[in-house]
């Protein structure tokens, strides 16, 4: 809950006003049954049609006003709930982008969607449903009971003897049903998932002809999720039929009572209708506290989903947001003597993933200066993609270091490590809008001779001059117009436009051809100036004319050297390049 007062708090006035124009409602609506019996034991009984007019307007004022004060209400209540969700939504938003690659593993994307999403409207909901009935509901129902007692209080004890039975029914069902509807909260959460993964994954499925298998196992989901449905529905359904006959039973008794004592000249008739009145406004404010407590529970289950992401603290601690506030005379000093030199030392570098006891990657050691390119390659999950992800600490080191320019990259800030890595991720990830947007997610103030330039060493211009617009061509969701080996290459151009010190490609000409891979690798080559290039691939051809080449096998560097001598000296190696290339290329 400390999350939502903190966010209450801004919007205090309003969350003031909302629940103080509900009961000023409520208060309107408690004076209807007044009026009522002057107009029942004045009007009507003497006929006067002037005096029922006039109790007829003042009726339908109070309808008017109730009504404005309620709309009031409710527009206040929705500002207060809607900017409580907007920046619980962005703080939660900010606080998992700066979740390290760790704890999203952990957690998992599908988990933060839905926090993001469900959760923070059923906070959203909760919120406005408080604010509009927390004091409404319980005001009605005492002010009902105070009002009917002020009418005739020997009748309105059958107020004391129905309403009780009303809280327990009411409050019993209530309960009772919370946990079930928990459960049937985790039955739609399955349910969801199953869907997104099937759209998802839904060429994967036809491709393997797995539709029954899919469709059977969504039929089980939803069937349990419509039996959850169906219990807590049929012990909801108990509360209408139960509670409106324990009020029409108070009912009867108080029209027996009353017309008891109205023979008897003790009451009149306009007080048995404003009795009968006050005891239905009991029922309806009764069943919606029971509805607002379910709300409120599901609201409080968000909460505390959304508390559990938002407690998680991040792995990996930057140091200060700028060079300056971290450095000293002995830093300005080696900064100056590297600058002409750009370096990257990987010093018996191991890592392991969170909750593992081995080492993904263990005792690296490596050197990397401007202008070099080096190679790395290995088989599936040899530990390639993982000690890459370790330059700009996507992941953090376990033991030894990795530094960058002769400073270890825990003292960079985080602006100023990632401006100097330039990465294109194995999956390649493309955002709705144009190509000139897409490109200046590098660099903000790209120009275009900038992107044009990326375009041309990353080999696009093929077909980017092909597309409406050019650099204003516009890309759907996910780059799905564009064909695979396309949106890599728009990747890499992203990536150069950047223009950092070192340059991470990671198994990112996959989807590209021999010819195209060439002029790729020749372009980047002819355009490194004093880079430094780091390639990922399973391809020997990718990487067979880097400076240096790093040969991966369970996480440890078996091999490092030009191709030449690995051909001769590694027999894994030499085993990848004999399977991928013709044996005239692997021998030098």
């Amino acid at each position: 809950m400390k999350y939502i007062l903190k966010y209450i708090k801004n919007y205090r006035v309003r969350a003031v006003l909302a629940p103080l124009f509900k009961m000023l409602e409520a208060t309107f609506e408690l004076l209807v049954p007044l009026v009522m019996i002057k107009l029942i034991d004045v009007g009507i009984a003497n006929k006067d049609k002037s005096y029922i007019l006039s109790m007829g307007l003042i009726l339908v004022a109070l309808t008017c006003v109730g009504y404005i004060t309620s709309i009031t209400a409710q527009f206040f209540a929705a500002k207060a709930a809607m900017g409580v969700g907007k920046e619980l939504r962005s703080e939660l938003f900010r606080h998992i982008q700066k979740l390290s690659y760790n704890e999203i593993d952990s957690i998992g994307s599908s988990t933060l969607i839905t926090r993001m999403t469900s959760d923070v409207n059923q906070v959203i909901t909760g919120v406005n449903m408080f604010l509009r009935l927390f004091l409404r509901s319980p005001f009605i129902v005492i002010g009902a009971v105070v009002m009917a007692f002020s009418v005739d209080v020997h009748t309105s004890t059958v107020f004391a003897v129905v309403l009780p039975f009303l809280i327990v029914v009411v409050f019993f069902i209530t309960f009772t049903s919370i946990p079930k509807y928990k459960k049937v909260q985790n039955a739609l959460d399955k349910v969801t998932l199953l869907t997104r993964e099937s759209l998802i994954g839904v060429r994967v499925i036809r491709a393997f002809n797995r539709q029954e298998v899919e469709e059977k196992e969504f039929r089980d989901a939803a069937e349990k999720l419509k039996d959850s449905q169906l219990r807590v529905g049929w012990l909801s359904s108990f509360m209408n039929p139960v509670t409106y006959g324990i009020v029409n039973l108070g009912i009867a008794g108080l029209i027996y009572v009353g017309a008891v004592r109205v023979n008897s000249g003790l009451l009149s008739q306009g007080q048995v209708v404003a009795l009968v009145n006050y005891m239905s406004q009991i029922l309806v404010e009764l069943v919606k506290l029971a509805n607002l407590i379910i709300t409120l529970t599901k609201a409080l289950a968000s909460v505390n989903r959304i508390s559990d992401i938002m407690d998680t603290e991040t792995s990996i601690v930057f140091a200060g947001n700028t060079e300056s506030d971290m450095s000293d005379s002995s830093d300005d000093s080696a900064d100056k003597s590297i600058s002409a030199e750009r370096s990257l030392v990987f010093d018996h570098v191991s890592m392991s993933y969170n909750g593992s006891k081995e080492y993904a990657i263990e005792d690296i050691t490596f050197e990397a200066k401007s202008g070099q390119t080096i190679g790395i390659i290995g088989g599936t999950g040899s530990g390639k993609s993982t000690l890459v992800n370790l330059i700009p600490r996507f992941y953090d080191v376990t033991k030894g270091s990795i530094l960058i320019n002769g400073k270890n990259i825990r003292d960079y800030s985080k602006d100023d490590l990632r401006d100097k890595v330039s990465m294109v991720p194995q999956h390649n990830v493309l955002f709705k809008g144009t190509i000139a947007e897409n490109l200046r997610m590098a660099r903000k103030d790209a120009s275009e001779e900038d992107m044009e330039k990326a375009i041309r060493h990353s080999q696009s211009e093929e077909f980017v001059s092909q597309k409406e617009g050019r650099l204003d061509f516009e890309i759907s969701q996910g780059g799905k117009n564009l064909s695979g080996g396309q949106r890599q290459r728009l990747c890499i151009a992203r990536a150069l436009v950047k223009g950092s010190e070192i340059l991470v490609l990671d198994d990112s000409s996959s989807a590209l051809d021999y010819a195209t891979e060439a002029k790729l690798r020749n372009s980047l080559k002819e355009d490194s100036r004093d880079r430094i290039t780091i390639i990922v691939s399973q391809r020997a051809s990718s990487i067979m004319h880097a400076d240096k080449i790093i040969v991966m096998d369970d996480g440890k560097a078996v091999a490092m050297g030009s191709h030449d001598e690995l051909y001769k000296s590694n027999e894994l190696y030499r085993e990848i390049c004999l399977t991928q290339l013709k044996e005239k290329e692997g021998v030098a």
